[in-house]
């Protein structure tokens, strides 16, 4: 499939992202790796993943995906954002391509059986910059019974969005911020982000949204109300991941998120009903118990250890857990 058109004067428009970039021959796109080489857009980093590790999905993070399983995580270089405070910026912000070792996406695939991972998570940078990569692993992994997860700034197009469905199965969107200036400085748009968080949840695609706690920045108690109300109006369902800052990149000066900004966070998204609200980064209670009658579905040890107390979907109540709990 094609992720490009024809535009005037020889550019071509990648449809990747929203950033919908009118490309001419010989230049990339704002992520610096889809270029236009003449009669289509190249994806440069297409079989050359720069991060390849075996994770706990809950590191993702996906707390109602398959818990207490391994996941194959790929990333490459480049993104389509410029966030000052990126903790990968190593690989967002890099354009030069390692080439010295390709994978095709059924070898990826095949990396993944033999590491007794059920699933692929595309990630570390923006996934969307490399779609076409993704989606073809994507297709060979689901060939094989293996499920595929995106982690996400939410800036895909929304030709991007509407092949996803059937081929990635749970994403994971990092929601920002909720100030429209504060976006633009990062690189994107409040506006288009939301768009297809609502996009997204009209999809068959299991999500959980996180949002990275930045002391000055997002903090704020009102900016904190817009996004849990946000995500109330779209389910009370959908898991908030709510995470400490550390100082990184080009945001060394800032303190690390305190416990009580988190708890300040957490108390929001709980005031407007959200079921599962997590506190990320921090040594905090991860668990999921059950919104009705309170008990421990999955008890989560960091990243090392999560215990199931869940069978299918249901609490032993009668209450449905909303999210993916079996391979």
């Amino acid at each position: 499939m094609e992720f490009y058109r024809a535009y005037k004067e020889g550019k071509l428009i990648c449809t990747l992202c929203q950033h919908y970039c009118k490309i001419k021959e010989g230049s990339t796109g704002i992520c610096g790796v889809n270029k236009n080489v003449g009669d289509k857009i190249d994806c440069l980093v297409y079989g050359y993943p720069s991060a390849l590790y075996i994770d706990a999905i809950e590191k993702k993070p996906l707390y109602h995906f398959l818990p207490a399983t391994k996941i194959l995580s790929l990333g490459t270089v480049g993104c389509n954002f410029h966030c000052s405070f990126c903790q990968n910026w190593s690989l967002s912000q890099e354009h030069q391509i390692d080439k010295s070792r390709y994978i095709s996406p059924k070898n990826m695939v095949q990396l993944a059986l033999e590491s007794d991972c059920p699933s692929i998570a595309y990630t570390y940078n923006e996934p969307t910059i490399f779609y076409p990569y993704a989606r073809d692993i994507a297709i060979e992994a689901h060939k094989k019974g293996l499920k595929n997860v995106y982690v996400s700034n939410g800036y895909e197009s929304d030709e991007v969005i509407d092949d996803m469905e059937g081929i990635i199965d749970a994403i994971n969107i990092d929601l920002k911020s909720y100030n429209a200036v504060y976006y633009k400085s990062l690189g994107g748009s409040l506006e288009k982000v939301l768009k297809n968080i609502r996009h997204f949840a009209k999809k068959d695609i299991w999500m959980e949204i996180t949002t990275l706690i930045v002391p000055t920045k997002n903090d704020s108690g009102e900016e904190l109300h817009k996004i849990a109300s946000f995500i109330a109006e779209l389910s009370l369902d959908i898991p908030w991941h709510i995470s400490a800052f550390h100082p990184d990149y080009k945001e060394i000066e800032l303190p690390r998120t305190s416990l009580q900004s988190l708890k300040k966070a957490y108390a929001i998204g709980k005031s407007y009903g959200l079921k599962y609200v997590y506190m990320g980064n921090v040594k905090a209670n991860a668990d999921t118990l059950c919104p009705s009658c309170g008990k421990l579905l999955i008890q989560r040890d960091g990243f090392r250890n999560s215990f199931l107390f869940l069978k299918g979907n249901f609490c032993e109540c009668g209450e449905k857990i909303e999210g993916v709990f079996d391979a």
